[in-house]
């Protein structure tokens, strides 16, 4: 992913003690990108301007709307007006929940106490009986940061991937974290990769609906720099899947499903 594709430079004034300088320094960009499934407006996402394609399934994955590739009939997208087309073989759900909603950058759906019942009772537990060893998962966490450019030049994105045991294999950043995940599991869902032997590795915060998107790809462990949320770590628990946060350097820290981590 170029880095030119989600950032610019732009001139702005910078003070350092006391000395005024006139510099170019580079900027995140984020712009509207409006879904359409079956030719109706499901949902306005405010999302950095690449990975579009893998935005708009992965958003339609973790929403339950679609459960496998043959769902997906056609995807046509026009990047210049922000507009992208998805018809699947499903009716669009014709719920005030999904129609016209529009998501912002910093947070997933809006009165998401609301959204998380009916997630939750849709939400069925990971079948995998994959495990990890500590040293791959920290090499992978060490790796997310490396390749986070676009953080270490702006300070302005989120960053997600999806990694297995021989490596990492897709990875996204994003100025919404929900973006990050919903790109990476939209480019695996697109690309027939199985997700029961894969970990999902976080730039950020492990909220409970960060989870929830994990549940619907089927993905056994999630592998964060940061911290869970205390009920993040209830529903990983119930869903069996293993919750790593502080992944940093050589430790981390597992809140559920141990065993799932080869000690």
């Amino acid at each position: 992913m170029p880095e030119h594709s989600i950032s610019k430079p732009r001139e702005i004034t910078f003070y350092n003690h006391g000395v005024i300088e006139h510099i170019e320094d580079l900027v995140v960009q984020e712009t509207p990108l409006t879904l359409f499934l079956n030719h109706t407006e499901l949902a306005t996402m405010i999302c950095s301007p690449h990975g579009y394609k893998e935005l708009g399934v992965g958003f339609l994955l973790t929403e339950g709307l679609v459960q496998k590739p043959s769902d997906i009939v056609d995807i046509s997208c026009r990047e210049e007006d922000g507009l992208l087309w998805i018809e699947t073989s499903s009716p669009v759900p014709q719920t005030n929940n999904f129609l016209r909603r529009h998501i912002a950058s910093c947070c997933g759906k809006s009165r998401a106490g609301l959204y998380f019942i009916n997630d939750a009772r849709q939400l069925k537990p990971v079948q995998s009986n994959a495990r990890f060893t500590p040293e791959h998962l920290l090499k992978m966490i060490n790796l997310l940061e490396e390749k986070s450019a676009t953080f270490k030049r702006t300070g302005g994105v989120h960053s997600a991937a999806l990694a297995d045991s021989s490596g990492m294999l897709c990875m996204y950043e994003d100025i919404g974290r929900h973006n990050a995940v919903d790109k990476v599991l939209g480019y695996a869902f697109l690309n027939n990769i199985p997700a029961d032997d894969k970990c999902l590795l976080l730039s950020g915060r492990v909220a409970s609906e960060i989870l929830i998107k994990a549940v619907r790809a089927n993905i056994p462990l999630v592998l964060s720099r940061s911290a869970p949320t205390g009920l993040t770590i209830d529903l990983a628990e119930e869903m069996n899947i293993t919750v790593v946060g502080f992944a940093r350097g050589q430790r981390f820290s597992i809140y559920s499903h141990q065993e799932k981590i080869i000690i």
